[in-house]
């Protein structure tokens, strides 16, 4: 279930950065965190 949470986040902030909402607002660092983020949400949510 936090695997699919993970997921929806993920794509809202990729939606919000290439509508340029983060940039707008200097939330662009929020992408550097999904990228990090996103290897150990594999292995441990999964």
């Amino acid at each position: 279930m936090g695997f699919y949470i993970f997921y929806a986040v993920a794509i809202v902030i990729l939606i919000l950065h290439f509508t340029g909402w983060l940039k707008r607002n200097n939330l662009e660092w929020i992408v550097l965190v999904l990228a990090a983020a996103t290897f150990p949400a594999v292995i441990f949510l999964k």
